[in-house]
């Protein structure tokens, strides 16, 4: 372990400055993820109008992503930065208002918003660490951005479980949303920290003419991310309701179950660089993924027998499997679609990656409205993403295989190259 840590002490300071500032916008993302599907059901929001208003956070995501790939290539990229760690808190404390008064309009206003400041960070810190870091730390860097998530949960969820135990009723979920969204406008400090000339991808024609990307290449590499966001969507999002509402686990309970899962997810994120070079990516996302599907199958299953006393327990022991393992296979796959793509088409990428989670998660989020409305169990929902998450696992696999035999035959070219020069 020491030896794996060790390799992260290489990063550059700009890189560590602006991972630390997505810190602080997770700690947002982390703590609404927690508590506030249970906040806004504790102010009287049923579980199918949550889902409602949560689908146009992913709006606002969907609508600026792909103009947004399109317009940072070629250009600086900490502007945008600037504006993520101030709009977002901002945006936040406005929607936890609307959620309090039930000012409805206010708060599909305020997610739309929401999603579009998180996409200023979301669409650009990728292709940043791409451009600005080094090569042989990429993995590294990629990873530890991952890992952010991880962190920001652990903290998050340790102090609302603690503070919940102070004090219930003055640390309630308002309170502690608010709490978190003042703590984050430090991400400010730490993107003006960020000092670095950028480098960027030369224009090659317009910036705006499709053509210039290999979009055969992006479509393939897109496939499975989409099958994967759509098998998601109908369920991340909601896993705090799945436990409230099955298993009768407060928001206290979930935000040190989240914790706990977050530790195993760091872990995870850390270790990853170092199987993907052992073992391949097909261990590090393949075998990964797989097993954290058959774990959310036994997590779905709870909720047929969920009046038995050790329900609660097998759905928290699977979820402490299905967390880190899918968690911690995003970063190789991550890596490996921007190496399948190519240099010139990853800012389109990391674009069109969170257009496609955007628009799945908002569909998603649409379909889990329906069913629940129509009566349909967490039980039924859940095993539905199950078996969505199986199909794109199966197609990482052959894209792997794909991306392996391209590898191969360059260095044959290479090879042959060298020989014809001599």
């Amino acid at each position: 372990m020491r030896n794996i840590l060790r390799t992260y002490k290489g990063l550059e300071k700009h890189i560590l400055f602006i991972i630390i500032a997505e810190l602080f916008i997770q700690l947002i993302n982390a703590s609404f993820l927690l508590i506030l599907n249970i906040y806004m059901s504790k102010e009287g929001y049923a579980d199918y109008k949550i889902a409602d208003f949560v689908s146009y956070r992913f709006l606002g995501v969907l609508s600026l992503a792909f103009p947004l790939g399109l317009y940072i290539r070629g250009r600086r990229l900490k502007p945008l930065f600037i504006a993520a760690t101030i709009g977002l808190p901002a945006v936040s404390l406005i929607m936890l208002q609307a959620v309090y008064y039930h000012w409805d309009i206010i708060l599909y206003i305020s997610l739309t918003f929401w999603g579009i400041f998180f996409t200023c960070i979301q669409v650009t810190l990728l292709p940043f660490i791409l451009r600005n870091c080094k090569t042989e730390l990429q993995s590294e860097a990629i990873s530890l951005n991952y890992a952010m998530w991880s962190v920001s949960t652990i903290f998050s969820g340790l102090c609302i479980y603690v503070f919940s135990i102070i004090d219930p009723l003055k640390f309630n979920e308002k309170f502690l949303l608010e709490l978190f969204c003042i703590l984050s406008f430090a991400g400010v400090w730490f993107v003006y920290k960020v000092d670095v000339k950028e480098k960027v991808v030369e224009q090659q024609g317009k910036r705006l003419r499709l053509n210039n990307f290999d979009w055969l290449l992006i479509s393939k590499a897109l496939i499975p991310t989409l099958i994967i966001a759509v098998g998601a969507g109908l369920s991340i999002p909601f896993l705090n309701l799945f436990f409230f509402s099955v298993h009768h686990i407060d928001s206290d309970r979930f935000s040190f179950l989240g914790s706990v899962s977050a530790v195993f997810v760091t872990l995870g994120a850390i270790i990853i660089p170092h199987i993907k070079r052992k073992y391949g990516y097909a261990v590090a996302i393949t075998w990964c993924q797989a097993i954290a599907v058959v774990a959310l199958m036994l997590l779905a299953s709870t909720d047929f027998y969920s009046n038995w006393s050790f329900a609660a327990g097998v759905a928290v022991l699977c979820f402490l499997i299905r967390q880190p393992l899918m968690n911690m296979a995003a970063p190789m796959t991550s890596e490996l679609v921007m190496g399948y793509v190519g240099e010139r088409n990853q800012e389109m990428m990391s674009a069109l990656t969170s257009a496609i989670w955007s628009g799945s998660w908002f569909i998603s989020a649409r379909i889990f409205k329906m069913l629940r409305e129509s009566g349909i169990s967490y039980g039924y929902v859940f095993l539905t993403t199950a078996i969505i998450y199986a199909i794109g696992v199966l197609w990482y696999h052959f894209l792997i295989k794909d991306y392996e035999r391209r590898l191969e035959k360059e260095v044959i070219l290479i090879r042959t190259n060298e020989k014809d020069s001599l």
